[in-house]
């Protein structure tokens, strides 16, 4: 793995995450109570023995570079570095990122170096754990150009993805994106022998879908990047290597989520809190463990909360009478007293209030937290929000997407954006 170089890719805008987007970039985005997305492929880089990792970034990208740089402080005599390359003015490179393959192509002079033999490309807002060093395996194996991860996946999911033909040999032989047409996707389901052959065992996922994971000999992927001006891996730079070079498939059937939609984050998210087993955790052994910045905060403190089916992170407080069912409480969440929440994700504080140890006067500004004897349903709370009392957030299910003083609406979930204030009494 010391000659594989890994370039995790964090410069989109992430519109489909707003508002959560609306002061970070998605990689920066938390999750789980204590981690950034970002804090996932590099903790799978770490742990398959990729020392070499460079993250391209882009829109809102100050709270990532502090994350980076407080987290990821590799010690000189391992080797190794988890650096940024930022978008930017050069010589010949005069406008912004216009897409992921553009992206690295823009910074060629800087990848370009004889140790860099192999090159992973990772996405920043996919939840899983792998071992690259398999994928690596299987690429050395079918002495490939490029390999393409590859997972199972429904008929009703494929549309949403980039599907993949594999022969008898596991070579890729076409590849669509987000392919809608039926007649299509009944050519791309992968014939029973394929599937048998890399143990594949549910018949009711008969496709086999890209993760937005490559991995190409240097060389390969220099010469892709400049004999055109494609600026998209997965829906220009890959058909078009299919036809002119060895594309492989790496097999993969685990756990594994694209959390780039609301949708899809929160459920992501209150999988957390699923019992009794559910299909993604943030715990590890040494080899899977999941990296994030370490905070020197005191344990959560419940004090006559119930709580059922939730995920709790450290230096939480919870008051009397309160009740947390099947939620996400972040770094220093406040919940204060008769508070009920439920299907919630709460992602925390970035610091304490003065008088946190105590609930603010009647009628006095809401602090960091929750106020008293809310009732908050199927809903997103971004971090530093003020929650005042007696305040009702409504399951959205049946609302539109919409757009309102100090919330947003989006797949039926209601989102309170970072720093919002909502005052006592009110109803959303």
């Amino acid at each position: 793995m010391k000659n594989v170089l890994s370039i995790i890719l964090g410069g989109g805008r992430g519109t489909r995450l707003f508002p959560l987007t609306m002061h970070r970039c998605k990689p920066a985005v938390p999750i789980g109570g204590k981690y950034r997305l970002i804090d996932i492929p590099i903790s799978n880089c770490l742990n398959s023995g990729i020392r070499r990792i460079f993250v391209l970034t882009q829109f809102l990208s100050a709270s990532l570079h502090r994350h980076i740089a407080r987290t990821y402080r590799l010690d000189e005599f391992g080797g190794g570095f988890v650096d940024i390359l930022a978008a930017e003015q050069g010589v010949t490179n005069l406008d912004w990122y216009q897409g992921t393959a553009d992206a690295v192509r823009k910074q060629i002079d800087t990848l370009d170096h004889p140790n860099n033999e192999h090159i992973l490309i990772l996405a920043g807002d996919h939840l899983y754990k792998m071992d690259y060093r398999e994928m690596l395996q299987t690429h050395l194996d079918q002495e490939a150009d490029i390999t393409v991860a590859v997972l199972p996946t429904t008929r009703a999911a494929a549309p949403e993805l980039g599907i993949l033909q594999i022969d008898d040999r596991g070579m890729v032989s076409e590849f669509q994106e987000k392919p809608r047409n039926p007649v299509l996707l009944d050519t791309l389901k992968a014939p029973p022998a394929v599937l048998k052959r890399l143990g594949a065992t549910a018949a009711d996922r008969p496709y086999l879908a890209s993760m937005g994971i490559y991995l190409f000999r240097r060389d390969v992927l220099f010469d892709l990047l400049r004999q055109t001006d494609h600026v998209d891996f997965g829906r220009d730079i890959i058909p078009q290597a299919i036809v002119e070079r060895r594309v492989a498939a790496h097999y993969f059937d685990g756990y594994w989520e694209d959390v780039g939609t609301m949708g899809a984050y929160f459920r992501a998210h209150l999988l957390l809190s699923d019992a009794p087993h559910p299909d993604f955790l943030f715990y590890g052994t040494a080899t899977t463990r999941i990296f994030s910045r370490g905070r020197f905060l005191p344990a959560s403190r419940c004090m006559g909360a119930r709580i059922d089916h939730s995920t709790v992170a450290d230096g939480c407080v919870l008051y009397e009478d309160c009740t947390v069912t099947h939620s996400v409480l972040g770094l220093r969440s406040i919940v204060r007293a008769g508070t009920t929440l439920r299907d919630t994700i709460v992602n925390g504080a970035d610091y304490y209030e003065s008088q946190t140890v105590g609930d603010q006067p009647q009628g006095a500004p809401p602090l960091i937290g929750i106020g008293r004897n809310c009732r908050i349903t199927r809903a997103i709370l971004d971090k530093n929000v003020r929650i005042g009392d007696d305040v009702t957030i409504n399951d959205a299910s049946d609302r539109p997407d919409s757009d309102g003083p100090n919330f947003s609406i989006r797949e039926g979930i209601v989102i309170i954006p970072k720093g919002a204030v909502v005052e006592s009494g009110t109803v959303i």
